[in-house]
Order: C-alpha cells, then structure tokens, then sequence
C-alpha cells in the first residue's frame, strides 16, 4: 500500500463516526470496551501508532472483557462454526485457519474433542493465532497448553487474542 493510501485509510479511520468505527474494530476483536477504548485513543498519527494504541487498549480489559473477545472467534477445528454461527470475522477466521481446512479427518475429530475438554475446563474456547499453523501443530499447543492453571491460560489466551488482532489491524492499511 502506497503512503498516500496510508494517510487516506488513516484519516477514515480517525473520522468514522463512533458507531462506524466500533463496527469495522468489531471485525478485529469483539471486545465492546476495547473498541471503545480504542476509539477514546483516536486520531492516529500512523499505523504504528494505532497498533500501540490497540495495545494500550487491550491493557484495560477485564477477565469478562477478554472473555467477550474470545467469544467472538469460532472454536478451532469447528468449521462447521465457521459457516453457520460466526458472520463477524468469518472471512478473517477461515484465512487464519486454512492449514486446518487440510486437515485429516481423524486429525480434525481429535482437535474437536480437546477443544470441547479445554472448554469445559476452562470455561472458554481455545484461543490461538492460528496463521500458518496446521492441525497437528494444534493439537500438539492444545495439549501443551491444557495443564495449566485458569489464571495462566487466560493471561496466554489473552496474549494469543493480542496477536490475532494485531495480524487483523495490519489488513487495515
């Protein structure tokens, strides 16, 4: 993208109407307070600086807030989820998890079945940033990740939640 269309998709950005703005941050991460917060940091200088300000967003969330974030992203694996419940992000998810599409089925069947067991230890969905990786490489991170604590998987899901958004931030400019 050209600086010039930089600069254009900056000023649209920092001249939304607050509903508008929240509605295109809604697309990036569901969080109705990080859009908010989001929205109280405007204007933005650069897309640098929108990043640092998404970030100094995500600072302000709650466990309920990160929760509502997490909410809006279809279980892993679920791709049945991906057509039927999950319109907001659907484009962005199905890119992001594409290695998974490939998957095999016996592959897809076990990544089902621990998504649903993190579930219910957890009390929500796995959250990864899915961008290149494959479905044996998720199930191997969900494995790794299942043994510990609730206060420590909420901060780790927390960080992934950061890093998807952030990866959706960038398509902006």
């Amino acid at each position: 993208m050209s600086n010039n269309q930089v600069q254009q998709t900056l000023s649209e950005l920092n001249n939304l109407p607050l509903s508008q703005f929240i509605s295109e941050m809604a697309s990036i991460c569901t969080s109705k307070t990080w859009q908010q917060q989001l929205a109280s940091l405007r204007p933005f200088q650069s897309p640098e600086h929108c990043y640092q300000m998404a970030i100094q967003a995500f600072s302000q969330l709650t466990e309920q807030d990160w929760l509502e974030a997490f909410a809006g992203h279809p279980m892993i694996g679920d791709l049945s989820s991906l057509q039927k419940k999950y319109s907001q992000g659907k484009n962005l998810s199905q890119a992001e998890q594409a290695q998974v599409a490939d998957a095999q089925q016996t592959t897809l069947n076990a990544l089902l079945k621990l998504n649903q067991d993190y579930l219910r230890r957890y009390g929500f969905i796995f959250i990864v940033c899915a961008s290149g990786k494959s479905a044996e490489q998720m199930v191997h991170l969900l494995q790794q990740r299942y043994g510990q604590s609730r206060q420590q998987e909420l901060i780790t899901a927390a960080e992934q939640q950061q890093q998807i958004s952030l990866i959706r931030m960038e398509n902006l400019f």
